[in-house]
């Protein structure tokens, strides 16, 4: 009965079809697929898998993006606070502990005397000292142990990455080809990142959508221009929390959510949900509070990364993620929250699905029922976040699993072209049959779908039904 999203990561390693079922069983909307871990065949496999349990089950695939990381090593090096070290642009030679190579070329183009270089998602950190044309001399500031291919950030730097690797591009083909339903692609900086995805989209006619992942500062500066250009968002708190002072996550996470959903763009959450799952049948309290304060804040989706695709508690981590969603969309005290404002622009639909959420407040309305060609009107109704779910009839397939990231939607696919008022009839009695109504609540119906008029009709439950 909740009304939060939810997203689980799947690795190719664990993902049967029982898995599968059991997950989706226990709240699961999109299965996220990671390419930083997954080979074409190990896609293929999920794909398949998730695909043979339900048509319903979104896709979702992320790109690595615009990254650097270390080249290999022949094993760890330790490190100890202030040795120095050579950092050189060099992806085809390994690491040594006094010379430390990139998978960037361009990389002592980029940086400054007193940047501060961080090399595994922050656990070894080093100053640089001086540049000397290709060669960036850096001091390290704390103990530590440095692996292969570890990723390598600046905190506060434009580095001149492409947007689109070459790995980027055969797995977005890869996506293209099995008609996945979302791209999520890493480090985006600004739309011209993700114009450069939906370029290559456009070129094989594909209607996958676009999720853009913000994870650093550059992307936290153009955050307006990346929604636009967007289909939705994904505050990845990894590496924007390496990115950007820790302090400041929590409110750039509510800020981002706040623009996605007056946008009417779906946002998910991302990144250590329910980390202490990955090893202990029950999560922390910190933990249950960070989903708690995430639907607060409105909130489309939540993600779980390592708790499903390699934790030893998968299905119960999707079952405490979806009970703590239902409890905290019940308990939601929206006088401390802020209010979905109507953008002010004279646009029908916008009005119409803005009147039926308030029709729950000052009617008594307990659902609301929307036909949708586009899905553009659902996530109107989404938007607006009221208390009763949205039931959206889709005439796509693809549609109904786009929707499956939208707050309070259920998405139904219908495939039969049959009557308005028919279509009406079966959805009441589908919600009646479901117990989210009773014969003596009132339903609200808004026809969403292009070519028809726009109306908005409020009926009893048993007068429908007759």
């Amino acid at each position: 009965m909740k009304q939060t999203k939810i997203v689980a990561s799947v690795s190719d390693r664990r993902c049967d079809t029982d898995f599968i079922r059991k997950l989706f069983d226990a709240g699961m909307n999109v299965v996220r697929m990671n390419t930083a871990h997954a080979s074409e065949e190990g896609i293929r496999k999920i794909v398949k898998n998730v695909r043979e349990v339900s048509p319903h089950i979104a896709l979702l695939i992320d790109t690595k993006g615009p990254e650097i990381r270390t080249t290999g090593c022949a094993a760890p090096i330790e490190y100890k606070a202030g040795d120095v070290v050579k950092i050189f642009g060099r992806p085809e030679v390994d690491c040594t502990h006094d010379i430390i190579n990139l998978t960037y070329s361009d990389f002592s183009a980029d940086v400054r005397e007193g940047d501060h270089v961080l090399f595994d998602d922050g656990t070894l950190s080093m100053e640089i000292m001086g540049i000397n044309g290709p060669q960036v001399v850096a001091r390290v500031e704390n103990d530590g142990i440095l692996g292969a291919h570890k990723s390598v950030n600046v905190p506060g730097v434009h580095v001149d990455l492409p947007a689109l690797t070459d790995r980027d591009r055969r797995m977005i083909m890869l996506a293209i080809e099995l008609d996945i339903d979302f791209i999520a692609h890493s480090f985006v900086r600004s739309a011209a990142d993700v114009r450069a995805v939906q370029a290559l989209l456009d070129a094989y006619n594909s209607d996958i959508k676009i999720i853009s992942k913000i994870e650093n500062q550059e992307g936290v500066d153009n955050i307006d221009e990346i929604i636009e250009a967007s289909y939705g968002i994904m505050v990845a708190r990894g590496d924007l929390g390496i990115e950007v002072p820790i302090e400041r996550i929590p409110g750039i996470q509510r800020k981002i959510i706040h623009k996605c959903v007056q946008a009417k763009r779906p946002v998910i959450v991302a990144t250590q949900m329910l980390h202490s799952m990955i090893q202990n049948p029950r999560p922390t309290r910190a933990e249950v509070t960070d989903i708690a304060n995430a639907i607060y804040s409105r909130t489309d989706a939540l993600m779980l990364s390592g708790e499903t695709a390699s934790g030893k508690y998968p299905v119960e981590a999707v079952e405490t993620m979806a009970s703590i969603a239902e409890q905290a969309e019940q308990e939601k005290i929206h006088g401390h929250d802020y209010a979905v404002q109507r953008s002010g622009k004279s646009d029908v639909r916008e009005f119409l699905a803005h009147s039926a959420i308030e029709s729950t407040e000052k009617l008594g309305v307990k659902g609301i029922i929307c036909s949708s060609g586009t899905g553009l009107t659902v996530r109107h109704l989404a938007s607006f976040r009221g208390p009763h779910p949205v039931l959206a009839i889709c005439y796509t397939d693809r549609l109904q699993r786009e929707l499956a990231l939208s707050y309070g939607v259920i998405p139904v696919y219908q495939k039969d072209q049959i009557s308005p008022n028919t279509l009406f009839r079966a959805a009441v009695r589908m919600l009646r049959q479901k117990g989210y109504l009773t014969h003596d609540d009132k339903i609200a119906c808004l026809s969403g779908r292009e070519g028809e008029p726009k109306r908005l009709e409020i009926d009893i439950v048993n007068e429908v039904l007759r």
